[in-house]
């Protein structure tokens, strides 16, 4: 007996809230944490980048460690709890850490160790709480309707990384960064209990004892769009992490030489690009979920890889990235990766065995974390070995050569579409 009708709308509502604030919490976390190393733990500027950069890696990480492990026990004890901890361990944790300083004092630790630590019990949280996102996406809906749901999933996010940049990242000139700091702890609590009373279990139990790592391999083994998806997902999860570490270095270092503007002016024409990015992604979601919908999974994932890939490799054109001409590809890089966080994510969640969804949303999501730190690894030493632009080539390239290997899937697909479509016309 199904458990579908259990799912009502409001808890597709309470799921929508819970996208936004889990995309409020981890990217005001990320973008507070700059201006908190700068201003309270007096980070100095010749150390600045490599230590934002190694904070983010730390983090990928441990979200590579646990994030697989954390699918399987979704699948074996619920998506709920998991969520519901996560954010509690999220939350607990982004309420101390603003005071990271004064409790490195007390107990005669290292500031920066501490917020090292900090970060990292962050990520941990909210890596319990993220991927379940679209396991439960995929158990409130079935194929027909999912790209629709996944839509307004996509729209949430985008809407909450968006919110942060334009409003929320404008209070630390009047409230302060710790003030700010706190805003996390409260949004992490407050998901966890609508995730605890106002989201319910669809899927079945899963009754194996250890993660199902066998069964996982020969589900992607033998469907080839799986291997796409996960391909997909290991090249452009990466690819908002590559906009916003890269392109904000570009700006801020190459821009003085370039057009003699200080560095404050610097990265607030980084933060316009990178927000008019936010802002394509987030117009052109609805139109990303009509187009998966009445077109294909494939085709969309090819498509999004393409208009990505081209967007990035014509970064590598821009000689000056203060004038206009940076929005053009900036603008391809947007209608990109709107297509390439949902399409991936629907084309995994349709070839995923029910009993055992949450462990391979698990291995999807650790694609993505392999992708994010190869790419940043790869696109550091590129930064400073050949050009600025060069992790920015290198990432779009990836992306058409992925899109190159999902073109001999399309003859397939289009196959057991067209043989799904008789099928509903006979009977």
């Amino acid at each position: 007996m199904s458990n579908r009708p259990l799912v009502q709308d409001r808890h597709r509502n309470t799921l929508y809230l819970v996208v936004a604030l889990s995309m409020i919490f981890m990217t005001l976390v990320l973008a507070t944490q700059p201006l908190f190393l700068r201003m309270v733990l007096d980070l100095e500027r010749e150390n600045a980048g490599f230590v934002n950069a190694n904070i983010q890696v730390i983090t990928e990480v441990m979200d590579l460690i646990l994030v697989g492990y954390l699918g399987y026990l979704s699948d074996r004890y619920g998506r709920i709890p998991i969520m519901m901890y996560g954010f509690i361990v999220a939350g607990a944790t982004a309420l101390l850490t603003p005071f990271v300083g004064d409790l490195a004092l007390w107990f005669g630790l290292d500031a920066l160790l501490l917020y090292y630590v900090a970060r990292t019990l962050m990520s941990l949280g909210t890596t319990a709480v993220w991927p379940q996102i679209s396991t439960l996406t995929g158990d409130y809906t079935s194929v027909e309707e999912r790209p629709k749901l996944l839509a307004k999933v996509g729209f949430m996010m985008a809407f909450g990384a968006t919110l942060v940049y334009a409003i929320l990242m404008q209070l630390p000139e009047y409230a302060g960064i710790k003030v700010v700091m706190l805003l996390p702890a409260f949004i992490a609590l407050i998901g966890a209990w609508l995730t605890r009373n106002f989201l319910v279990e669809t899927a079945s139990r899963l009754e194996a004892r250890k993660f199902p790592l066998r069964r996982v391999l020969d589900t992607v083994k033998r469907k080839p769009e799986l291997r796409l998806s996960f391909l997909a997902a290991f090249s452009s999860r990466n690819d908002m992490v590559i906009i916003g570490l890269f392109l904000m270095t570009w700006f801020i270092y190459f821009g003085d030489l370039l057009t003699n503007v200080d560095h404050n002016m610097a990265a607030a024409k980084a933060g316009f690009v990178i927000g008019y990015i936010g802002v394509v992604v987030l117009l052109s979601i609805p139109v990303w979920g009509w187009l998966i919908e009445t077109k294909g999974r494939v085709e969309s994932v090819l498509l999004g890889l393409f208009l990505s890939g081209l967007g990035f490799i014509g970064f590598g054109f821009i000689i000056n990235p203060m004038t206009w001409w940076s929005l053009l590809p900036a603008t391809l890089v947007g209608l990109g990766q709107a297509g390439c966080l949902l399409a991936p994510q629907i084309l995994a969640l349709d070839h995923a065995e029910e009993e055992i969804r949450g462990s391979v949303m698990g291995a999807f999501n650790t694609a993505g974390c392999i992708g994010v730190i190869f790419f940043l690894q790869v696109g550091g030493l590129l930064f400073d070995w050949v050009s600025p632009t060069a992790p920015l080539l290198f990432t779009g390239v990836a992306n058409i050569l992925i899109m190159g290997y999902g073109l001999t899937l399309l003859p397939k697909s289009r196959r057991e579409r067209q043989h799904e479509s008789d099928d509903a016309l006979e009977w």
